[in-house]
């Protein structure tokens, strides 16, 4: 059985920007937290209804979003847009 990697996208373009965060992982779901240009962000990875999503607040520093489908790719296209 292949084990899911959690957030992996997510990880590889923070480590590829060498933009330091912090992750972890509960319940088979991932969370990343770190920092750019002074401002906290978070994503957590969330399952409901079957259907797997994240909150964070990538979108409104101050505000949490849910992001569906290809999260990871659409946090990515956020993040690459800084």
């Amino acid at each position: 059985m292949e084990e899911r990697q959690y957030l992996s996208r997510v990880r590889a373009f923070l480590e590829e920007k060498g933009w330091e965060y912090e992750y972890t992982e509960e319940d088979g779901l991932g969370s990343i937290d770190f920092s750019y240009r002074g401002v906290p962000y978070h994503i957590w990875e969330f399952e409901e209804n079957g259907e797997r999503g994240a909150e964070t607040n990538l979108y409104h520093g101050g505000r949490q979003q849910e992001v569906l489908g290809d999260y990871e790719e659409e946090l990515i296209r956020e993040m690459k847009r800084w």
